[in-house]
């Protein structure tokens, strides 16, 4: 009787610590990998330790994910889009939903697209979108510069920002 107390208290513990791990994850943008990187590591190839040639950052730079107008079912914006994945029961996604649509009116050339994940599958797949509410930050060319899975808070969504637009240009945030 011991041992099985002893064991559902160790479980119970990692299982709080999981979950606090997770949250405190939540809403936190990261660069989005490359193709190349994203090749490299479901192979489980040795990264090469050679400084890469101007020709390679090229050749890496033309297989980033990026988006379309096509993919968006819109343009992109002039400077910058904010892409959410969402779905129809997913909780955090409206006050994502009011975030984004916030930051994307502060900002001149900054635009806000909500995709339904069950509608857009195909999307779903080819980016790895695994869970909702998921945010791609684009630059002008539809580059994935950034990402995040869970509810962000608005600073980070404008910091996110300062990777594909200037920082002094996110000065104007809420002057508009």
């Amino acid at each position: 009787m011991t041992g099985g107390l002893i064991a559902l208290a160790a479980v119970l513990a990692v299982a709080t610590l999981l979950g606090v791990m997770l949250r405190r994850r939540a809403g936190q943008f990261r660069p989005a990998p490359s193709a190349a990187q994203s090749r490299q590591a479901q192979t489980r190839e040795a990264p090469t330790r050679e400084a890469p040639t101007r020709e390679a950052q090229t050749r890496e730079a033309q297989t980033q994910e990026a988006l379309t107008e096509a993919d968006l079912g819109g343009a992109l914006g002039e400077r910058a889009t904010l892409v959410q994945f969402s779905t129809e029961f997913c909780a955090p996604c409206r006050p994502t939903r009011q975030i984004l649509a916030q930051v994307a009116g502060s900002l001149d050339g900054v635009r806000h697209v909500e995709i339904d994940a069950a509608d857009r599958l195909d999307l779903v797949r080819r980016l790895r979108i695994n869970s909702t509410p998921t945010v791609l930050v684009l630059g002008p060319d539809g580059v994935i510069a950034q990402r995040a899975t869970g509810l962000p808070r608005q600073a980070d969504v404008i910091a996110a920002l300062g990777s594909v637009i200037r920082p002094a240009d996110l000065d104007q945030f809420g002057r508009k």
